[in-house]
């Protein structure tokens, strides 16, 4: 009884949707941003610098950047009531279910909650990119016995995560690779989260709802969370020696290596190349530096033993761990750069909206009679 349609499992390559945002060029390894090349905004740029970029569609001249800056500033401390939410959390929630939940409450509280103007989504948008840094560091510290840190006004996302996290000035190394790391997962075309806040968005629901449901999607382990894998794969080896014997055994045994291989890539994916350098450098002559050396033999043998290429997760959890990051935090960082993402196509899908409806092919029975519940 099924229609005579070709099924695409996983919407495998089926073009869902026109976007302005953002392109990858999965044979070339490019990955573009309204135009602009990852590789040189990482070089070259800022995240807040980014974040403008995306939702705006240009990058802004100097007067106009410092006014938006100064709006992020005035976004910058949660609300009482959910500073209040976060200490109600049982210990035993994950950072990531925390999240989801803090997040959808912010929306209680926004001043802009009901109204659907551009102007105030906008506005949404900055203080949801402000805000959801601050409930992570919040909550984490809170979970360690301590207090909240006040975020540094005037200062960058990176900066006040970092410091808002271990509650000392952070050293302009990591601030740069921190930054750097937010503007490379900033967006990514229609992954799983953000064609999730797509769906959400084109029902005309409000923005933290399709916000909350894109961390809903991130927080399944098939999308965020490989670079928590790859820490643990690291741990597993213990030393560089170790990594070539341990990728063939993989290999043999089917096990799927992680930080390797994507579904658009056909080539490395050109965050990796920029994030392989901050771990370099990050790890240099400190304790992680094994992790790094290690890192590089996995790589090595993945190159030597199959056709599969680094991706953003094979070096962002070494970045992350020399800056002292618990490994629980990994996944959320990923949204708090991917905000700026998922809000840029939620207002891109708002800008020229229809419902997305996709349709099943049906493998069930057909023709079936009803039979009375006493004659079964």
């Amino acid at each position: 009884m099924s229609e005579n349609t070709e099924v695409h499992v996983g919407l495998q390559d089926i073009v869902a949707a026109e976007s302005s945002i953002c392109f990858i060029d999965g044979q070339k390894g490019r990955l573009l941003y309204r135009g602009y090349d990852v590789v040189e905004l990482a070089e070259k740029s800022t995240f807040e610098e980014v974040a403008y970029l995306l939702w705006y569609g240009r990058l802004p001249g100097t007067v106009e950047f410092e006014a938006f800056l100064d709006s992020f500033t005035g976004s910058m401390e949660l609300p009482i009531e959910t500073v209040m939410i976060l200490r109600m959390f049982p210990r035993s929630a994950t950072p990531m279910e925390v999240l989801r939940t803090s997040v959808s409450s912010l929306g209680h509280w926004d001043p802009d909650s009901g109204n659907t103007r551009l102007d105030a989504c906008l506005r949404k948008a900055i203080r949801l990119t402000e805000r959801i840094p601050q409930l992570v560091t919040a909550h984490q510290r809170l979970r360690q016995g301590m207090e909240p840190v006040p975020p540094v006004p005037g200062k960058s996302i990176a900066y006040n995560f970092l410091y808002t996290l271990h509650g000392e000035e952070p050293c302009p190394e990591w601030v740069r690779a921190f930054d750097v790391a937010l503007i490379l997962h900033a967006d990514h075309e229609l992954n799983a989260s953000t064609f999730a806040a797509r769906v959400v968005a084109a029902t005309m629901s409000d923005m933290y709802s399709a916000v909350t449901s894109a961390i809903g999607a991130l927080k399944g382990p098939l999308h965020g969370g490989a670079n928590e894998q790859v820490m643990k794969m690291l741990a597993e080896i213990g030393e560089p020696g170790k990594a070539e014997a341990w990728v063939k055994n993989a290999l043999a045994n089917k096990v799927k290596v992680p930080g390797f291989g994507h579904r658009v890539y056909r080539t490395e994916d050109p965050r990796a190349a920029i994030l392989r350098r901050y771990a370099e450098q990050l790890t240099a002559g400190t304790p992680h530096e094994w992790l790094y050396q290690t890192c590089r033999e996995v790589e090595r043998a993945m190159r030597e033993n199959s056709k599969v290429y680094p991706n953003v997760d094979l070096y962002s959890g070494i970045c992350y761990h020399a800056m002292g990051i618990p490994v629980e935090l990994f996944t959320p960082i990923f949204a708090v750069s991917r905000v700026v993402g998922w809000t840029a196509h939620i207002l891109e899908q708002w800008a020229n909206n229809r419902l997305i409806r996709p349709r099943a092919r049906y493998t069930g029975p057909d023709g079936l009679s009803y039979v009375p519940i006493e004659q079964r």
